[in-house]
């Protein structure tokens, strides 16, 4: 196809900073019996929807803010005749492919090993139904017929943490006096990272520096590194000062109480579970789907949740007085990672801020979730040993 030297080098255009990035290498291959074939590098996993379209024929790939702006149209095209892009939704964009014909979607996947590519594979024809079950995140988790099982940990290798220090760039979260929640939780979740893997765990940060990294991109961060469970870190702030102590939470359609609906709200809850928009007859099959895996995915969370707040008491750390709460935190709602959300005090409250900025208290908060977390591993461990039985 005429129009593939230039896609490649399109590709290599910079993005805006918060968008995923389209990397060098991309291949469109449309030379075999009328199939077309795509492969589009990232910089990182994204949450993303592909379907086949009539009336005329097109291919629409959703993704979560990738800027496809550089990519030049097809030339004479065979099977591609056209290339249009723009933004969809708030938070989305989408890459339009204007097709000579009818075809259908045979494969559909995003690797994740050594680098991100969305792979794309059409046959020509009209398929019956010509859209893809969606992925809720990278792999085609929503197509489990296709999908590699994920393996849950049994104990007998070191655990993959994910850890999510809150906000970070152009959102600051709380700030109090000279303090910044996205500053004081990139340094505690640092510590807590040397924490972990001086034990012999392996370690993933959503972020690594004071760059903002959207609420749906974090849970795919920790998938594509093979996570076994995920801790996203917090300190908020609330009006009136009077909440103070850790917190853990777990992910819930209705909040504990008032506090927690308003900080969920806050921290960006919306009606997207980890990307996936259900708004079609069609999101019937992943929202199955995504009920199944919640079903062994929220106990894991809630015994990991208990351990926490469990070590947190036995090391003196202050706790909230409910200190085991539940709400509908957008970073919390990846269907197949157990998953917590640490808010580990109130910037609000002059207590929390004393102990946040004391190196032996967060020392101690870092050992005790850690501990926790090996806890629950051995807990996990041989609760799923007495699923196989």
């Amino acid at each position: 196809m005429r129009w593939l030297v230039p896609l490649l080098l399109a590709l290599a255009a910079p993005a805006q900073a918060e968008r995923a990035v389209p990397l060098p290498g991309a291949v469109a291959d449309a030379s075999w019996r009328g199939a077309l074939t795509l492969a589009l590098p990232l910089d990182r996993p994204v949450p993303w929807r592909v379907a086949v379209e009539e009336g005329p024929w097109r291919l629409v790939l959703d993704t979560a803010e990738v800027d496809w702006s550089a990519l030049p149209p097809p030339v004479d095209g065979d099977v591609a005749v056209g290339l249009l892009q723009g933004r969809v939704a708030e938070g989305w964009s989408r890459l339009v492919m204007e097709l000579s014909g009818p075809m259908r979607i045979e494969r559909a996947w995003m690797e994740t090993g050594e680098g991100v590519t969305l792979h794309l594979e059409l046959a020509p024809g009209a398929a019956a139904v010509a859209r893809v079950a969606p992925a809720w995140e990278a792999p085609d988790e929503a197509a489990l017929a296709t999908a590699p099982e994920r393996r849950r940990q049994t104990g007998d290798r070191p655990l993959v943490v994910a850890l999510d220090p809150g906000h970070g760039g152009e959102d600051p979260g709380a700030l109090r006096e000279e303090l910044s929640e996205a500053e004081l939780m990139l340094s505690f979740a640092r510590e807590l990272a040397e924490v972990l893997r001086r034990n012999g765990h392996i370690v993933v940060l959503t972020r690594e520096e004071d760059v903002f990294v959207a609420l749906r991109a974090r849970a795919s961060i920790a998938r594509a590194a093979g996570a076994d469970l995920m801790v996203s870190l917090h300190a908020d702030a609330l009006e009136g000062g009077g909440a103070s102590g850790a917190t853990v939470y777990t992910l819930s359609d209705e909040a504990s109480d008032t506090v927690s609906a308003e900080l969920a709200a806050r921290l960006g809850r919306d009606d997207l579970v980890v990307g996936l928009e259900l708004q079609d007859p069609g999101d019937e099959v992943a929202r199955v789907l995504l009920d199944l895996a919640r079903t062994e995915t929220d106990p894991r969370a809630d015994m990991l949740a208990r351990q926490m707040v469990a070590e947190m008491n036995a090391a003196g750390i202050r706790l909230h007085k409910r200190p085991r709460l539940e709400a509908g935190f957008t970073v919390l709602k990846a269907p197949d990672i157990p998953s917590v959300l640490v808010e580990l005090g109130f910037l609000s409250s002059q207590a929390d801020r004393r102990n946040l900025r004391n190196p032996r208290w967060r020392s101690r908060m870092a050992q005790a979730i850690a501990t926790a977390i090996e806890a629950w591993a051995v807990e996990d461990a041989a609760a799923a040993s007495n699923l196989r039985r």
